[in-house]
């Protein structure tokens, strides 16, 4: 018999490695500047896209099976909005997954100080972006987010490819918007190095957002591409 606790386990334990490893490579970036190297912006963001984008495909894949490998609280909000996940299931992920946030970001702190890595890779706005802009482009950049995660792990009639096509969508959102939000997308990519900063900046930036965004995503693919579906249907919760 399956045990619930399983899958809430699975995205603690998701959130954290993907986070660490994302996170990660923002630090390892500072780290090398703090070091007198000459970072250049683009390549460091392409670092940063791929890291973020290849770690999150590769534990999706792996986790998928066990709680439907969410690790964003935003993702979560959508699939419960199109009715693949139930409430208390839902809420359990999140709260599973700002624990994820919170360990990997300390652990990060303890290995990149305060003096290597002050910003400990926190969303932020980019020169000239405005509160109101930095929102919408949370908001738009998490709908290819989240329409990738219901078109191919959610829909039944979707290609089987694992979370390949989430992490591209992860990736390519970073390449556009990193210098611009962080592109985080994700409320909890947030929060965990931002309650270890403490740079709540703007917070709301990252936590509503990308949860407007997710809403639309699943609204559109609920109602609008996915007429005949079945709401008792739970592909993104894995079969006992």
């Amino acid at each position: 018999m399956r045990n619930p606790w399983n899958a809430v386990i699975a995205e603690i334990g998701g959130t954290f490695l993907f986070f660490f490893v994302g996170i990660g490579a923002v630090a390892t970036l500072d780290r090398a500047a703090a070091g007198g190297a000459a970072v250049d912006q683009a390549a460091g963001l392409v670092v940063v896209a791929l890291a973020h984008g290849i770690v999150l495909a590769v534990l999706i894949s792996a986790l998928m099976a066990v709680s439907g490998g969410h690790f964003n609280p935003a993702v979560t909000f959508g699939v419960w909005i199109s009715g693949h996940i139930p409430g208390r299931r839902a809420l359990s992920y999140v709260v599973g997954q700002l624990i994820g946030a919170l360990l990997a970001a300390w652990s990060l702190r303890v290995v990149f100080t305060e003096p290597i890595s002050p910003t400990l890779g926190t969303p932020a706005l980019g020169s000239g972006v405005e509160p109101l802009g930095g929102l919408f482009i949370e908001a738009v950049l998490t709908i290819i987010l989240v329409t990738a995660v219901l078109g191919t792990a959610v829909d039944p009639r979707g290609p089987k490819i694992g979370g390949l096509a989430i992490g591209f969508a992860v990736a390519c959102d970073i390449l556009m918007g990193g210098p611009l939000t962080g592109a985080a997308m994700n409320p909890a990519r947030w929060f965990g190095p931002a309650a270890v900063t403490g740079m709540w900046d703007n917070s709301y930036v990252w936590i509503i957002g990308p949860l407007i965004g997710a809403a639309i995503a699943a609204v559109a693919y609920r109602y609008l591409f996915l007429p005949e579906a079945d709401p008792a249907r739970t592909p993104a919760t894995p079969e006992p």
